[in-house]
C-alpha cells in the first residue's frame, strides 16, 4: 500500500468517526456530554425530529410495512358505547373516529339547548394555520350557527401579528421570548400557546397594543383578561383605552394567574408593563362568555413533537380557567422533508404529544388533522409528493391508537394531484409552493373541517335521540311492572 492511498484511508476513517460522534450525540442523553457550551436558545425542534429519526425510521423493514397496510386497510374497527352512544363501526380506510368526539358532541348539544353555555375548542397547527387562516374559518363557522364573539386567546408577540386580520397587534421590540420550538428548557414553563414572554423594561418601556379585527364575530374585543405566570417579585400594569389609564397590580403568586381588562366590549387598548421583567407573561383572552370559542395556537415550523414538552400542572391550570372541549392538532407540513416513507418514529414521537393532552386536559376529546396534499416535481412534472400518503397513514395510524378523531385533509381536499389544482386554477386556492393554501383555500379547507365534524355532531344528535327514547321506554316498563306488582299485591292484602 502505497503512502498516498494510506493517508486517504486514514482520512475517511477520521471523517467517518467525526460524522459518527455528530450523529450519536444527536440521540444519547444531554448529561454525558459538558453543559458549559449548550444554549438552550440552541436546540431546536429539528433535533428532536433527527432524533426521532435516528432511533426509529429503520426499524421496520418496507416489505413488512405493505403486507401490514394492506391488513390494515380493511380492519374493521368496532367503538365501545360511551354514555349510551356508539357509533357504526368502520374500516381504517375511512376512519373518522366520531365515537371518540363523544364529550365534544354533548356539549355542542348542550350549548343548542341553553345558548348561555360555552364550548371552547385548541387548534394547534404549523404554517398552514399561520396568521389564523383556516382557523378563523372554521372559527366563524362555529360562531353562525352557536353564537359566540371573539377571536380567544392571542399570544403577546407573533411572526404572523401583521398578517392576521382577526385581530391586530402591535407590541415594543424589547420583548424576551421563549418558544416551544426552540428552548428546551424555559426560565418559567411555557403557556397553552406553547410560549413565554418577559418584560424587559428595565431600559425602555414594554407594550402590547390590540385593535379589533374586521372578520365577522370579532369586530369587538370582548371582556380582555391578561393570562401571567408565578413569579416572587410583582409587577403593575397601565391599561390605556381610549382617554382613560386604568393601573392595576400583577400579583404572581398561583401558577397561572389572571387579571381582567375591562367588563364588555371594547375597540382597542394598550398595555404597559411596569416592573414586571421577572413575570412569565402569556397573553390575553377575548370571548363573550358564551357560545363557541376557538384559540389558534398556529407555530411556523411545529412539527407537533414540542406539546410533548408541556407542563401538565400549568396546562391544567390554565384548563380551570379556559376550560377546553375539543383539542385540535393539525401538523405533518414540516414532517416531510425527512427523506423518509417510514413514519413510525413520528408515529411514536405523537402518541407521546397526545398523551400529554390527555394529562393536561383531562377529558377533552381530540381531533388529528393531516397533513394536506404537497407537489413535488419528478421529470419536470408537479406531482404528489411520495412522501404525503405514508405520513398521512402514520397520522390516521396514532388517530386510531390513542382514541382521537381524525379528519384526512389530503383525501379531503381531492386526494392525488389535488395540490397542483388547487394552486394552478383560476382563481387560486394554494400558493405556487403547491404547499400551502392562500386565503381563498383557507377558507375552504376551514368549510370542509366544519362540515366533517358537523356531519358526526349530526350523527350524534341521531344517536342521541335513539338512546332517550329508549330509556324512556324502559323508564316506562319498569313503571308498568311496578304498578303491577303494586296491584298484585293489594289484591292478595285484600
Amino acid at each position: 500500500m502505497n503512502t498516498k492511498s494510506y493517508f486517504f484511508q486514514s482520512f475517511a476513517i477520521v471523517a467517518l468517526a467525526f460524522i459518527a460522534f455528530i450523529g450519536f450525540k444527536q440521540v444519547l442523553p444531554d448529561k454525558i456530554f459538558s453543559d458549559s457550551k449548550i444554549d438552550s436558545k440552541n436546540v431546536l425542534i429539528d433535533s428532536m425530529l433527527l432524533e426521532s429519526v435516528a432511533n426509529d425510521s429503520l426499524s421496520l423493514e418496507n416489505d413488512s410495512i405493505a403486507v401490514a397496510e394492506q391488513e390494515e386497510a380493511q380492519q374493521e374497527i368496532v367503538f365501545e358505547n360511551t354514555e349510551g352512544i356508539e357509533f357504526p363501526s368502520e374500516t381504517f380506510e375511512n376512519y373518522k373516529g366520531y365515537q371518540y368526539l363523544v364529550s365534544f358532541y354533548e356539549k355542542l348539544y348542550q350549548l343548542e339547548k341553553n345558548p348561555q353555555a360555552k364550548v371552547r375548542i385548541a387548534y394547534y397547527g404549523d404554517s398552514m394555520t399561520d396568521g389564523d387562516l383556516i382557523v378563523q374559518d372554521v372559527r366563524t363557522n362555529y360562531q353562525e350557527r352557536f353564537g359566540g364573539n371573539g377571536v380567544g386567546f392571542v399570544s403577546i408577540t407573533s411572526e404572523s401579528a401583521a398578517s392576521r386580520g382577526s385581530v391586530k397587534s402591535v407590541y415594543s421590540k424589547n420583548w424576551k421570548s421563549q418558544s416551544y420550538l426552540n428552548v428546551k428548557r424555559p426560565t418559567s414553563p411555557f403557556g397553552v400557546n406553547g410560549h413565554v414572554f418577559f418584560a424587559n423594561d428595565k431600559t425602555n418601556a414594554t407594550w402590547v397594543q390590540y385593535e379589533a379585527g374586521t372578520n365577522k364575530y370579532s369586530t369587538t374585543l370582548d371582556n380582555p383578561v391578561l393570562f401571567y405566570g408565578k413569579s416572587t417579585k410583582r409587577g403593575n400594569i397601565n391599561f390605556i383605552i381610549g382617554k382613560d389609564t386604568l393601573r392595576k397590580n400583577l400579583v404572581p403568586s398561583n401558577l397561572v394567574n389572571s387579571l381582567k381588562v375591562t367588563s364588555g366590549s371594547i375597540k382597542a387598548f394598550k398595555a404597559n408593563f411596569v416592573h414586571a421583567d421577572s413575570i412569565p407573561i402569556y397573553g390575553f383572552n377575548f370571548d363573550n362568555g358564551s357560545g363557541v370559542h376557538v384559540d389558534n395556537f398556529s407555530q411556523r415550523g411545529n412539527s407537533g413533537l414540542p406539546i410533548s414538552m408541556f407542563d401538565a400542572d400549568v396546562m391544567r391550570a390554565f384548563n380551570n380557567n379556559l376550560k377546553y372541549d375539543l383539542v385540535v392538532l393539525h401538523y405533518g407540513t414540516n414532517v416531510l422533508n425527512y427523506g423518509t416513507k417510514n413514519y413510525y418514529w413520528y408515529e411514536k414521537g405523537m402518541k407521546k404529544a397526545v398523551n400529554k393532552i390527555r394529562e393536561s386536559f383531562p377529558g377533552v376529546s381530540i381531533l388529528i388533522v393531516s397533513t394536506a396534499d404537497k407537489s413535488t416535481k419528478y421529470d419536470l412534472e408537479m406531482k404528489t409528493d411520495s412522501a404525503v400518503v405514508p405520513l398521512m397513514k402514520a397520522q390516521k395510524r396514532y388517530a386510531l391508537e390513542s382514541e382521537s378523531g381524525f379528519v384526512n385533509l389530503y383525501t379531503l381536499m381531492g386526494g392525488d394531484g389535488s395540490m397542483v389544482k388547487w394552486a394552478d386554477e383560476t382563481p387560486a386556492r394554494a400558493n405556487k409552493d403547491y404547499t400551502h393554501f392562500n386565503q381563498r383555500g383557507a377558507k375552504a379547507i376551514g368549510r370542509l373541517l366544519y362540515d366533517q365534524l358537523n356531519k358526526g355532531y349530526e350523527e350524534y344528535k341521531i344517536l342521541r335521540e335513539k338512546r332517550d327514547v329508549v330509556s324512556r321506554q324502559q323508564r316506562a316498563a319498569r313503571k308498568t311492572n311496578t304498578d303491577s306488582v303494586s296491584v298484585i299485591k293489594d289484591s292478595v292484602n285484600e
